[in-house]
Parts: structure tokens; C-alpha cells; sequence
């Protein structure tokens, strides 16, 4: 019999399977960096810089304010055990876990090659010399490669012939990330950055996903079939293969998570056996429009009857909350969103716009506005300011004023 779960009590789970609810460190090292990026597998990339790279968000809303050179350290020097894939939309992962996608690159490869009238068969010779360019000079980013096709198309986001080939290589596992310049990847041939019993590593198709579909468990610490499925991006029908198989070997456990339906009847779930079920949560966090505790919109509607999308490439007049909207999570639940730019020659973090959630426990402006001027210290900023937009920005607007200095070294 598949045990039954409050959903406050999912809500808790999946926090804590996610690594809130834990103290920040005093100093946030190496080994704390390390913990958070094994512990969510996956962190993902995203160019957006309106007030901070997406990838750097995550660390922050879990350890609190660090040294950002010391997870680029981590995230882009070649041989540091992590370098980026498509392990849910493009990430940064642990070496180990690029075997696992081997069958992802067997796909885009296969799919690629099998339209004679594509983009990769017309250019297999170009591509042949991708290659050799890589072997005889190593890493090189797009922008280093001379070639005449090495001039973008259209706008500013038109990539040129180079920069797609060494996608293509990239996407078929050849090429591999060899860390960036600026924020420009660099692309090497894996032979030369993977260690043999990495490049050399075969997993089966049904091995590797089952494998990541009990990571993605545990990652969540419960979910659905599509949440589990989201986590790596993984195709439905093979996901629950793969869980009953896991069920079988009691590596995952049924369950089911009160108002969680569909069509009037439970959805099923699977939980993690090991997964931490604390009593109460305990966080003040800003959460990255694609952290993975509210990437999947359908995920956080549930969990926190939190109904998000991001408005970035929505035109201006037709936005709701703002630009870069960043859900605001207090305790177990989501109270607020803002959408916050970083004005770096003013040194001011700025609040486009603050909006309470119908649910918001009175402390939440607050807790928001102690939690704002930690994040400006962060930022290198002086100042906050709160714009006169949104449900809660003039309680926002008040509670900066009353913030105490001590909030600056919580």
C-alpha cells in the first residue's frame, strides 16, 4: 500500500531534498560549493545579467553569500570534475554524470545526420575541419576560429556557421566545454579534456536513464512521473520503465500527495526511501527563475500553489510582475516575487517591482527587506531601492527603512 503525504509535508520534503532548511556556513568553501552542485546535479546556464547569472543564484539561495570565483573555479576550469551539458536545458554537471547522456549525443547525432537535406550533412567536410582545428590548436572559443563562415547571421543572436558546428560537435559529445572566456564558452575535443575511463565509459540506454531517473528522485525528494522526467529531460514512457524497476528493487517507493489529482484521482508519486522529512523549513531565499525548485511551473504550482512564468522575451507593456521576476521563498512557502536589476555604475541594487503572494505571512516584507540589503552586500551594491510598482512595494519600501544594520552580516 502506497503511503500518503500531506502536502505541506511534500513541500518540506522537496525543500530539504533541495538543501534548504540547513544554516548557512559561517564562509562558504569549496566542499560546501561541491555539496550543493552534487546535490542538485544539475545547474543551469542561463546568459540573462540584468542582476546576476543564473548559475550563480542557486549557491547563493542555499549557502548565503560566497566568493563567485570560487564556483567559476569549479565550473569552468578544465579538469575540476564538473563541465557543461544538456543534462536538463544546458548546465554545468559532474564529469561522471556525461556517460549518462551518451545516448542523448547518440540521439541529436542520429536525428542531425538522417535529414540529408540538414544543416549538419550539407556541411559534413566543415565540420571535419571543426575538428582538425581543435587537434592541431586545442581549446578555442567560436569567436577564435578564422573561417570565412565565422560571421554571424542576422541580429546580435545569429550564430555563424562556426559557432554551429562547434554546437553540433558539442550537442554529439566530440567536442566538450573546456571552460569560457568572459562568459564565451570554449570548445575542445573531449579526448583531450575527458579522462579515459570517463571518454571510454558505455552505458546502456536503459541503464543510464534508469540511473538518472533515480537521481532525479533524489533530487526532488518525491515527485510525479512528469516532474521526474523534467529533471534530466527524459522521455516519459522510459522514465516509468525505469521507476517501476526501481520500485521492484525498493530503490523508490509509491506514494501519493494529498490534492495532488488529476481528472479527481491521486497522481501517482514516487518517493525517495532516504529523503529527509523535516518538521518545519527554515529559509529567507531568492530563487532563480531557474532554480530547480520552480523550474518546472507545473511542479510549483502544486508544491506552493505558486502560479510563475518568466516575462523576459514578453514585450514590456504586456508584462505582469516585470522583467527578471525572482519567486521570494520564506520557510516552506513562497510569499513574494520581485523583479530586481543590479545598476553596477550606481552600485544600486534595484526593485522594479515587489508583489505579495495572496498566502504572505506578515513577516515577509521584512524578512524581504533584511534579505534584499544581505543580497546589495553580495552584489557589491550600496544601496537598495524599491520602486513604486507592485502589491508590496510600499510595505517593502517601509521595511527597508527599519532593516537593521546586523542584517548586513546574517
Amino acid at each position: 500500500m502506497s503511503e500518503v503525504v500531506s502536502a505541506a509535508a511534500a513541500r518540506r520534503i522537496a525543500l530539504a531534498a533541495q538543501g534548504f532548511g540547513k544554516a548557512h556556513p559561517a564562509a562558504v568553501t569549496r566542499r560546501n560549493l561541491i555539496g550543493v552542485m552534487d546535490r542538485l546535479q544539475v545547474l543551469q546556464i542561463d546568459s540573462v545579467n540584468v542582476f546576476e547569472r543564473s548559475h550563480y543564484l542557486p549557491i547563493y539561495a542555499r549557502m548565503g553569500a560566497y566568493d563567485k570565483s570560487r564556483l567559476d573555479q569549479l565550473a569552468f576550469a578544465p579538469g575540476s570534475g564538473y563541465l557543461e551539458y544538456w543534462g536538463h536545458e544546458a548546465t554545468f554537471l559532474p564529469v561522471d554524470m556525461w556517460p549518462l547522456f551518451r545516448w542523448r549525443m547518440d540521439q541529436f547525432r542520429a536525428k542531425a545526420l538522417a535529414d540529408k537535406n540538414g544543416w549538419a550533412s550539407d556541411r559534413l567536410d566543415f565540420l571535419e575541419w571543426l575538428r582538425s582545428e581543435l587537434r592541431d590548436n586545442g581549446p578555442m572559443a567560436a569567436s577564435e576560429v578564422e573561417h570565412d563562415a565565422n560571421t554571424r547571421r542576422g541580429p546580435w543572436w545569429g550564430w555563424s556557421d562556426v559557432k554551429v558546428g562547434l554546437e553540433t560537435l558539442f550537442r554529439w559529445g566530440e567536442v566538450v566545454s573546456a571552460g569560457r572566456a568572459g562568459f564565451e564558452r570554449r570548445y575542445a575535443l573531449a579526448e583531450n579534456i575527458l579522462p579515459p575511463a570517463i571518454l571510454d565509459a558505455r552505458v546502456e540506454r536503459p541503464d543510464a536513464i534508469r540511473e538518472l531517473v533515480l537521481r532525479g528522485v533524489r533530487a526532488h525528494g518525491l515527485g510525479t512521473l512528469d516532474d521526474i522526467a523534467d529533471y534530466f529531460r527524459l522521455p516519459s514512457a522510459e522514465t516509468r520503465v525505469a521507476l517501476r524497476e526501481l520500485e521492484d528493487a525498493g530503490s523508490v517507493r509509491p506514494a501519493s500527495v494529498e490534492g495532488w489529482e488529476r481528472r479527481g484521482k491521486p497522481r501517482e508519486v514516487w518517493i525517495d526511501p532516504q529523503a529527509k522529512r523535516p518538521r518545519a523549513i527554515r529559509a529567507d531565499a531568492l530563487l532563480s527563475p531557474f532554480d530547480p525548485v520552480v523550474w518546472a511551473r507545473d511542479r510549483a504550482l502544486r508544491l506552493f500553489d505558486f502560479h510563475y512564468r518568466i516575462e523576459i522575451y514578453t514585450p514590456a507593456h504586456k508584462r505582469v510582475h516585470g522583467y527578471y521576476v525572482l519567486p521570494v521563498l520564506i520557510d516552506d512557502k513562497i510569499c513574494a516575487r520581485v523583479d530586481l536589476k543590479n545598476d553596477r555604475q550606481n552600485r544600486q541594487l534595484l526593485v522594479r517591482s515587489a508583489w505579495a503572494e495572496p498566502d504572505a505571512d506578515a513577516d515577509t516584507a521584512p524578512r524581504l527587506a533584511a534579505l534584499l540589503r544581505r543580497t546589495a552586500l553580495w552584489q557589491g551594491c550600496e544601496t537598495v531601492v524599491v520602486e513604486n510598482k507592485g502589491t508590496m512595494a510600499a510595505e517593502l519600501a517601509d521595511a527597508m527603512r527599519a532593516v537593521p544594520d546586523a542584517a548586513l552580516t546574517h
